[in-house]
């Protein structure tokens, strides 16, 4: 099973709703000026920023700007850098202002600025900038849910309890609610803290957030046996819950309760949901902003650091992934999950061994989705034997059967040649997840590659092409039915589209290579079989497409098995 990761590309854009033209004359002499004066440091730090390498962009940058004497544009794209990069200090100070700044700019400025203040223990600025519309569009949900934080921080008790409102705004209504809870639980008014804590728990999918927050309140107020209730209630509807088992266990073995977050981390907090909202929305730097943000104001928030560390995967800076990923400690609930990530970070750079490592340290632990990390790990790089162990002690653990288990574990068996032990896995699989079009192109590819149950397989292959009409592979499952059972016109038409799909593919190029020949086409099943060997196959394409070229006798015409 191949990985593949979508690429983020953002464009630059000041932290905005859009972003402002850079000025004509900076621009136009940048291309032409030598890397080492401002422009050529301005044109070096744009390019870098544009391209998710932050800490470079902000040293470049910072450099363009004391060579220009602070222009506007080079102070505000300095002030991005250094903000994208986590320097919150340093962004704060460079924060745009002045009649040449821009709007947005200088919206993010003033966030920035009320952030920085916050991290610093000075309520009063804080509350002050956050205050009113100078923080606007896209910010608002940000700085309201800020600002009854700054409140408390300022010793504005009663302002700290106005619950935050942005018409049309659910996400203020939501999260303003469980920091208003948090609120009043400081205030030391507990019955309103615990109406609001049941309100945002309400309802058949309240947010793990919310539980944790909930339950946390009824530790604290010597309610055990009531957290231990909500917890496992949360862990019904998600039983791979890393916190909720963490929580479950500390409240049932009767340990400390957790203490209620102070203002700087109840700030922190605040500032998560806008910045997953902001990088689902394609607002990716925005996104990023408000995670670095909240990071100032709690640097132990391990959940953002996992996103920091996802957005820089995504968008190339491999190194800034890493260093985010290593940031949760042995111990903590995040730890294992940032030990996957990291190895997988590493697989997908080349460095196997060194991923199947930290894959190993991670799973130690007893963590079940830290050995199902290694457990695809070991699948990746061929290991299936150790793979298959593992995964089986999986499935005979878990109290809910789990289709991505049987499917992993089947797919496995399936690469060692033992078919007869992965098809029960794939059609458990399918049971528990008939509608899953992974799953229907493999139990169908699967059968059509072995000439099996070929109308069947037909039929699955179609409804999982219906559901990602843009897969390559799933395309290419469909045209190798069609080549199976003898109809190569049609077989051609299909292949002919996957491989336009996914053109670097080698095992569909080498399906197409044979239909060619069995259409009669062998000068272009030739060139398909020779583009197969630069396409860095694996051992058995590389020698099937080799075998054909020497013998110059083509593939064998298809043979269907007996009819299951």
């Amino acid at each position: 099973m191949r990985l593949r990761l979508l690429a983020f590309a953002a464009p630059l854009v000041l932290l905005g709703a859009c972003g402002s033209a850079p000025k004509p004359d900076l621009e136009a002499r940048a291309p032409q000026a030598a890397a080492d004066t401002p422009y050529g440091m301005f044109l070096a730090g744009s390019a870098a920023l544009n391209q998710g390498r932050s800490d470079e962009a902000a040293r470049f940058l910072d450099m363009a700007r004391l060579g220009s004497g602070d222009e506007a544009l080079v102070t505000e794209r300095a002030f991005t850098a250094a903000l994208m990069a986590g320097d919150v200090e340093r962004a704060a100070a460079l924060a745009p202002d002045g009649p040449d700044a821009s709007e947005p700019g200088k919206r993010m400025g003033r966030l920035v600025q009320a952030v920085e203040a916050l991290a610093d223990g000075k309520g009063k600025p804080a509350q002050a900038l956050l205050a009113g519309d100078a923080i606007g569009f896209p910010h608002r949900s940000a700085a309201a849910l800020l600002a009854p934080w700054a409140a408390a921080q300022a010793g504005d008790v009663e302002g700290s309890l106005v619950r935050p409102q942005v018409r049309g705004d659910t996400l203020v209504d939501y999260f303003g609610q469980l920091n208003q809870a948090y609120l009043f639980e400081r205030a030391r008014r507990f019955d309103e803290a615990e109406t609001d804590f049941k309100v945002v728990t309400a309802g058949e999918t309240p947010t793990e957030l919310a539980v944790l927050a909930y339950g946390g309140f009824l530790e604290r107020r010597g309610r055990r046996p009531e957290a231990v209730a909500l917890y496992e209630a949360g862990l019904q509807r998600n039983p791979s819950g890393v916190a909720l088992h963490a929580a479950r266990a500390r409240a049932a073995g009767g340990k400390a309760a957790p203490a209620p977050p102070t203002v700087k981390e109840g700030a922190a907090l605040a500032l998560l949901a806008p910045a997953a909202t902001m990088i689902a929305a394609k607002q990716g730097q925005i996104g990023l902003a408000y995670l670095r943000l909240a990071l100032r104001l709690d640097p132990q928030r391990n959940d953002a650091w996992l996103m920091v560390g996802d957005f820089l995967q995504a968008g190339g800076d491999v190194e800034g992934a890493r260093a985010a990923y290593a940031r949760p400690k042995p111990g903590s609930p995040e730890f294992p999950a940032a030990q996957a990530k990291l190895a997988w970070s590493h697989q997908l750079a080349g460095d196997k061994a060194k991923a199947v490592e930290l894959a190993r340290r991670a799973a130690a632990s007893g963590d079940p989705d830290a050995r199902l990390t290694l457990a695809d790990l070991l699948r990746a790089n061929e290991q299936y034997e150790e793979a298959v162990q593992i995964l089986g002690g999986l499935i005979g653990e878990s109290q809910t059967p789990d289709w991505r288990l049987y499917f992993a574990r089947g797919s496995a068996l399936t690469q060692m040649d033992r078919w007869e032990d992965a098809e029960p896995d794939l059609l458990a699989a399918l049971k528990l997840r008939p509608d899953e079009p992974e799953l229907l192109n493999f139990i169908g590819y699967s059968w059509i590659d072995r000439g099996e149950r070929l109308q069947e397989a037909m039929a699955m292959v179609e409804r999982a092409v219906a559901a990602n009409p843009r897969s390559g592979a799933m395309v290419d499952s469909l045209g190798w039915a069609h080549y199976r059972l003898g109809d190569y016109k049609t077989a051609i038409e299909k292949l002919e589209q996957a491989v336009e799909l996914d053109a670097g593919d080698p095992e569909i190029n080498n399906h197409l290579g044979d239909a060619y020949w069995m259409a009669g086409r062998k000068d272009e099943a030739v060139f398909q079989w020779r583009r197969v060997l630069t396409l860095d196959p694996d051992a058995k394409i590389r020698a099937d497409a080799e075998k054909k070229l020497a013998s110059g006798l083509g593939p064998e015409a298809p043979k269907l098995a007996e009819q299951k």
